[in-house]
């Protein structure tokens, strides 16, 4: 890595805290849920609005990078995700926070989309999946975080202005100006494009790889099991123990404190670790969790299940990630469009988590359409490296 490059690395791993921004949906639409007298079903609209944006603007945003850079790419996405943190500081109308969580999406597909593929431009042929891994880890920070920012404001116990649990948008707005501001006053060279660019049609019969789509697949489960338990395990708490949603949305922290350490941790094994052994370690911890989500009695047993699904679910998109870029190294921006279109998956779990959910008035049906997305992942270990 050149100096200029290692000097990048800062703002970079700061676009990750921003990228992680889009998880705080999952306590966000709690509270929304819980503010407007929602349905599961009603509520869930907001996660799974927030990753229907990853399907329309993913690979647009491959061939735009290919048109103005990376760099620029990711200037944008931050500008439109600091437009959505601004919106619910004046109020909390279902329609306004429809608005913002979709502006927040946006910014995410075009933010994810372009900013793995810089991490590659900065790294110039570093250990791609143990850096992603790492950016992930900082990105989890602010994914646990949003939770304690919207209790702490909730119960006042931090100055809210007025704003209850909606003060964790300023402070992610504060945050994402700081990181735009370095972003666009750092250097980074990055090589010409060669040969013409590929229209959108091209992008799309990238998915005629069986890695590819496979990957993409991998990608829709990975996400659809992270929102997921993102948003359905408050709500677990909150229907077999009785707990306050001030008081359940410690899972939501707890699931994100075991990502970040498995993000940490994951940075170290995916160097000295064979990939495909990881892999399948874990998706063997997220299989025993959804078998302790679906049955656990013991408020313990729920806690313990939170914590394997996040270590277990920590370090899945970095590895399909670069394993599908890795497999088309001459066409790097089409594929990181097609991966992040794979975010998708946050809209289609939702959705049929919460239509599950009602129909068995329980949050057993909302862990079931969680397992059947571990299941697929059991069949993508043979797929991984061995590296």
């Amino acid at each position: 890595m050149s100096k200029t490059n290692k000097l990048a690395l800062l703002p970079v791993m700061l676009c990750f805290f921003a990228m992680g921004f889009v998880d705080l949906v999952g306590i966000a639409s709690n509270y929304v849920k819980n503010d407007l007298q929602l349905s599961d079903s009603t509520a869930n609209v907001f996660p799974s609005l927030v990753f229907f944006w990853f399907l329309i603007f993913s690979v647009p945003t491959g061939m735009l990078m290919n048109k103005i850079g990376r760099k620029k790419t990711v200037l944008l996405s931050l500008i439109v995700t600091l437009f959505s943190l601004l919106l619910p500081i004046f109020g909390e109308s279902y329609g306004l926070m429809l608005v913002s969580f979709s502006l927040l999406g946006i910014g995410n597909a075009l933010m994810q989309t372009s900013l793995n593929p810089l991490v590659s431009t900065v790294m110039k042929g570093g250990n791609l999946a143990s850096t992603l891994t790492f950016g992930q880890f900082v990105k989890a920070i602010a994914s646990f975080m949003a939770p304690y920012f919207a209790m702490w404001g909730a119960q006042a116990s931090i100055p809210a202005f007025g704003l209850g649990w909606r003060v964790l948008f300023p402070i992610y707005l504060v945050i994402g100006v700081l990181t735009t501001l370095l972003l666009f006053s750092t250097p980074i060279k990055e090589e010409p494009i060669e040969g013409k660019a590929s229209s959108f049609i091209q992008c799309l019969s990238l998915l005629g790889k069986p890695i590819v789509l496979l990957s993409f697949l991998g990608i829709m489960c990975h996400v659809g099991i992270d929102v997921g338990t993102n948003t359905t395990a408050p709500k677990i708490l909150m229907e077999r123990f009785n707990m306050t949603l001030n008081d359940a949305a410690f899972a939501t922290s707890l699931y994100f404190i075991f990502r970040t350490l498995g993000c940490l941790t994951g940075s170290f094994f995916l160097r000295v670790m064979n990939n495909k052994l990881f892999f399948a370690i874990s998706v063997l911890m997220m299989a025993a969790a959804m078998v302790w989500l679906g049955v656990g009695t013991r408020v313990g047993a729920v806690y313990v299940a939170i914590a394997l699904v996040g270590y277990g679910n920590s370090n899945i998109f970095s590895m399909v990630f670069a394993r599908a870029l890795q497999s088309v190294p001459d066409k790097q921006n089409e594929v990181s469009g097609l991966m992040i279109m794979g975010l998708f998956g946050g809209t289609i779990f939702p959705l049929f988590m919460g239509f599950a959910s009602d129909a068995m008035a329980q949050q057993l049906g909302a862990v079931i359409v969680m397992a059947v997305g571990v299941l697929y992942l059991f069949t993508y270990i043979p797929r991984m490296n061995n590296k």
